[in-house]
Parts: C-alpha cells; structure tokens; sequence
C-alpha cells in the first residue's frame, strides 16, 4: 500500500540541526555572521509569500536574510549588476533570485541564474551547480526542492538503493535534478511527462513515487 510522506516533523528536526551547525560555526570563527540575500524583481504576491517564509527560516536557525526588492522597471543590465556586487561582497555567503521575475522588461531568468556565482548559488540553478549533479558530483549546491525529496524520502528510512523509482515530471526546477539525484542515490529511475505512454502502468511499477508536477 502507498503511504503519503508528512514533512513536517522531519522539517523541524532538520531545522534544529542548522539552528545547531550555525550555532557551532559562530563560535568557531568570531565574527561570522552568514547572511543571506534574497534578490526580488517586483513584488508578485506569492513570491511575497515564499520570501516571508524564507526570511522566518533563516531567521529560526541564526542566518541573517536580506530581502533586496527591486522596482519593476529594472533592466536585464541593472538587475545583472546587482548580482555582481552581491557575487563580490565578503559579507553575502549565499545568494538566491526569486522566480518569477516581475519585470516591465524582457530579463533572461537563465542569464540571471547563471550570473550567480556557483559558490554562492544556494538554489543550485546555476548551469556549473547543474552540471556538477548530473555527472554525480554533489559537493556543491544541489537544487533545494529536489534535496529536501531526497532527504524526506531518506529519513522515513526508506532505502533508496535498488528501488523502482518513477518521477512524474522533468522541469529543469524539480523533476530533471531528482532524477539525477535518486540515480546517484543507486535507484533504477524512469522519469515520466507529458509525452509518455501508459503512465498508468508505468506508475505502478514504482517503489517510490515522485510527483514533480504541478497538477
């Protein structure tokens, strides 16, 4: 029988444990104070949302989070220079840009994604960060969604080696680094969309589940 994954629990223990590691690190090295920088293009009510919640976590585990709005007027060129500064600041450890952009003028997402520094690129939506997964290299910034499936899956105490793993989707945000991700993990993984066949019979193969789709 399936059995639906709750992460709340597995959330809060999670948070405890950075809360822990922040903590540790601020005392090994005086002076520290990680700080994320949450760049926004315009002020789209559900990234609002996102944002707020982004903010309340770092703050839950000691991180100091920057939320920098930018007009919606801001060109491709500006916002681009933003990212820049924030890539060279010693101050800013990690950085995130807010999808969509809200912008009155065409801005390349990618463009802005890859102008991220890989080191800093705590989303890993930089094409390096992408590029490191998909050849099983996980030391750097790995895609958050795509992590925390991997972690739930993980710590219910499912083993992932040898399963039958189906993931529905394969956006470049979720379904296509999950996938690399369960196959790192050792899992045999068919990935499903909106071309495939049987879906019906495919999904019942499956150990394991995943539903990278939006509806």
């Amino acid at each position: 029988m399936a059995k639906p994954i709750s992460g709340t629990q597995v959330a809060k223990s999670i948070e405890n444990e950075l809360r822990e590691q922040v903590a540790e690190a601020r005392s090994r090295w005086a002076g520290f104070e990680p700080r994320l920088a949450i760049v926004q293009v315009g002020g789209r009510e559900d990234s609002n949302v996102y944002i707020r919640m982004k903010l309340k976590a770092a703050e839950n585990i000691g991180i100091t989070a920057e939320h920098i709005q930018l007009p919606r007027d801001i060109t491709e060129t500006e916002l681009l220079a933003k990212i820049t500064s924030l890539n060279e600041s010693p101050y800013v450890h990690g950085i995130i840009v807010q999808m969509p952009l809200d912008s009155e003028h065409p801005i390349d997402s990618h463009a802005i994604t890859d102008a991220v520094s890989p080191d800093k690129d705590v989303d890993g939506l930089n094409t390096i960060n992408e590029g490191r997964v998909a050849v099983g290299d996980l030391s750097g910034f790995i895609p958050c969604t795509p992590a925390g499936c991997v972690e739930l899956i993980k710590r219910t105490g499912v083993t992932i080696a040898g399963k039958n793993v189906v993931v529905l989707g394969r956006s470049r945000i979720v379904g296509t680094p999950v996938s690399e991700l369960l196959k790192w993990e050792h899992a045999t993984v068919t990935v499903c969309h909106s071309k495939t066949k049987n879906l019906s019979e495919i999904t019942k193969t499956a150990d394991i589940l995943v539903v990278a789709i939006g509806r």
